[in-house]
């Protein structure tokens, strides 16, 4: 059977993140994720959290205060600031559960990005040892976020080489990787001792996923039969009714069917 978790980042932004909490509770999602949190105090999310009974995956480590950041960690000259991100989604997971931070690496190029980068993740890996985290990497298409330094799984391989830490893992996310490249079975089978977490959406277009360029229902079954033991995280944006986001409910007749296929309980 197919586990999924709900990345409220995209999901349910039509409710206040309680009521989206438990929301993705009643259509039968496992787990939550977030994206950057830190509007609310970490005791209102844990309350929220234990309030919709789901556990919380993972989360993200902002993106930056000025105009066009995506992530602050791979950024030459911004050190200070990163660390001061890594800390505040650390102490985050950690009263919130989570078993994995994001560290976003932001848009720079170059060796010094990379060696930022590096500084950044042996940093974030040391201060959540003690917490048993797992910090995760997540390469991006660079169609979304141009010059963003993580576009290629190799090279996040690369990364979790050159730091050296067991609790380094890749977050790989299928549509980014369409986008780049295609060719998930053999990409995963290859990196699946790095992969920490999974997550789709619909291709190109990032909507619901039951349509586009991949079946879903084929490949997180085959991607199990690789050997991933984990969740799949849905990180989809509803697509428009008219020229408004469909609610979140309304697009989940992809779960239907896939109950009705024997893929989810």
């Amino acid at each position: 059977m197919i586990k999924l978790s709900a990345n409220l980042g995209l999901l349910w932004r039509e409710r206040p993140l309680n009521e989206a909490m438990q929301a993705a509770a009643w259509a039968g999602f496992e787990a939550l994720e977030l994206h950057f949190p830190y509007d609310l105090p970490s005791a209102t999310l844990k309350t929220a959290l234990d309030d919709a009974g789901l556990p919380l995956l993972g989360l993200n480590t902002a993106p930056g205060q000025r105009a066009g950041d995506f992530g602050l960690a791979a950024i030459p000259g911004r050190e200070e600031e990163a660390r001061v991100a890594i800390d505040q989604a650390l102490t985050y997971a950690a009263t919130l559960g989570a078993r994995h931070v994001h560290v976003m690496a932001g848009r720079a190029q170059g060796s010094a990005a990379r060696h930022a980068f590096i500084e950044a993740l042996a940093y974030a890996t040391q201060q959540a040892e003690g917490a048993r985290l797992i910090i995760v990497i997540e390469p991006l298409n660079d169609r979304d976020v141009p010059d963003y330094f993580l576009t290629d799984l190799g090279l996040a391989r690369d990364l979790i080489q050159a730091v050296g830490a067991p609790n380094l893992k890749i977050m790989y996310d299928c549509y980014h990787r369409q986008i780049m490249r295609g060719d998930h079975l053999s990409q995963i089978k290859a990196a699946l001792a790095d992969i920490a977490h999974i997550q789709f959406a619909g291709a190109p277009d990032r909507g619901e996923p039951d349509a586009g360029e991949l079946d879903y229902g084929w490949l997180l079954p085959a991607i199990q039969d690789l050997g991933y033991g984990g969740l799949f995280g849905a990180e989809y944006r509803p697509r428009l009714t008219g020229k408004s986001p469909t609610p979140t409910h309304d697009g989940l007749a992809w779960m239907e069917a896939w109950r009705t296929r024997g893929l989810l309980s």
